[in-house]
């Protein structure tokens, strides 16, 4: 084979694993932290919404990449952070863009549950009042996994952006996917190979993501199938 395909196909799977860390870790991080966005957005305590409110706006409203020069060239700029114990964490690019794309994840992903909480039918918080559950238990016990079904297609779309809000992560020295072919190509001057073959690899996990999701949705809905038909020819009972 040709050294330059077995370097472009070196280098591109060492990026795999990256981007695939980056994504599992930061897509499974940001979306717990977004479930208490999401609750203490629609708390009736104001001193847990505003913050939940102020921490979407913020986030939502400047670009990711920006936030991630903060974390990584920012912090480090400050002698109580590199006295700390988290410096060897800040101190690392690959986590540093773990933190970026997990708050990112959080805020964006915040209001997407936030807002199928509100949809749940009040009837549904009245039978748990009914029942004698406290508010909480309301929350974690009914709204909360009506809600979670319900934005399982918009968390998959989520989770593609987050894929491919990914890709910036070579701009703080990480070596992806987009990071190896960005590599690859300046040093060979060949464009198209690195980066169609980068394409492809964000193709793929972009397909994997979406199967994954419709596996999780089918088995959340599925008490919602109809009963299986009676078997072809059977007779009825009585």
């Amino acid at each position: 084979m040709d050294a330059f395909l077995v370097r472009l196909a070196t280098a591109l799977f060492d990026g795999f694993w990256v981007t695939l860390f980056l994504l599992v870790t930061s897509g499974i991080a940001g979306n717990l932290a977004a479930i208490g966005v999401a609750l203490a957005r629609t708390s009736r305590r104001i001193w847990l919404s505003a913050p939940a409110t102020g921490f979407i706006l913020a986030i939502r409203g400047t670009p990711l990449i920006v936030q991630m020069f903060l974390i990584y060239y920012g912090l480090g700029q400050f002698r109580a952070v590199r006295a700390s114990i988290l410096w060897p964490i800040l101190r690392d690019p690959t986590w540093c863009a773990f933190l970026a794309l997990t708050i990112s994840t959080a805020a964006y992903s915040g209001e997407v549950i936030r807002g199928a909480i509100q949809q749940v039918p009040a009837g549904q918080v009245q039978a748990g009042e009914a029942l004698g559950l406290s508010r909480w238990q309301i929350r974690r016990l009914v709204v909360l996994p009506l809600a979670l079904r319900q934005v399982v297609p918009v968390l998959a779309n989520e989770t593609v952006l987050l894929l491919k809000a990914s890709a910036i992560v070579f701009t703080i020295t990480v070596k992806d996917i987009m990071g190896e072919a960005n590599i690859i190509r300046a040093q060979t001057f060949r464009v198209y190979e690195p980066l169609l073959a980068a394409a492809i690899l964000y193709l793929a996990l972009t397909f994997a993501i979406r199967r994954l999701f419709a596996i999780v949705e089918k088995r959340s809905r599925r008490h919602l199938d109809p009963p299986a038909a009676t078997a072809k020819g059977a007779v009825p009972a009585g």
